[in-house]
């Protein structure tokens, strides 16, 4: 076999095998679990939001409130859902590229969270609400109940 024959031939292999040995490698998704009411839209569309960015998501519809209290989310940063990824809380309507930041930087803390519902954070910014977007925070939260802002969107 000649040497062009060869190179033709590895380029080929190469070009075949290494995406597919990637895709093999490939880092499994992070599962989130959502404990939500099973009427709530918003909701949905925050579920929507996490797939799209690259997380896998289990939705338990049985609403949150007692899945906030036996997992340890303080009451006071209240949403209407709460997850739990990789042993960290999320509740509410936080940002996938937070929980990203969340799971590459590793802190000491109980989760995140986004009180209420403000109006352009994800799950709420659909077409009823015309494109308004409210400030807000997104609350890092200690086991002891206290939280800092991690991220504030203006």
């Amino acid at each position: 076999m000649n040497t062009t024959r060869r190179a033709l031939i590895g380029a080929l292999a190469t070009a075949v095998l290494l995406p597919r040995a990637a895709m093999l490698m490939a880092a499994p998704k992070p599962l989130v679990e959502v404990w939500k009411s099973p009427t709530c839209g918003c909701c949905k569309d925050w579920v929507a939001h996490l797939e799209a960015n690259g997380f896998a998501v289990k939705v338990y519809e049985t609403g949150n409130n007692e899945a906030r209290a036996r997992l340890g989310m303080p009451a006071k940063f209240g949403s209407c859902h709460t997850a739990r990824v990789d042993g960290y809380l999320l509740e509410g309507h936080v940002p996938a590229s937070e929980v990203h930041k969340l799971l590459k930087e590793k802190p000491k803390a109980l989760g995140l969270a986004v009180p209420a519902m403000p109006v352009g954070s994800p799950g709420m910014d659909g077409p009823e609400y015309k494109g308004r977007k409210d400030p807000y925070d997104v609350l890092l939260v200690q086991a002891d109940g206290n939280a800092s802002v991690y991220r504030s969107y203006r």
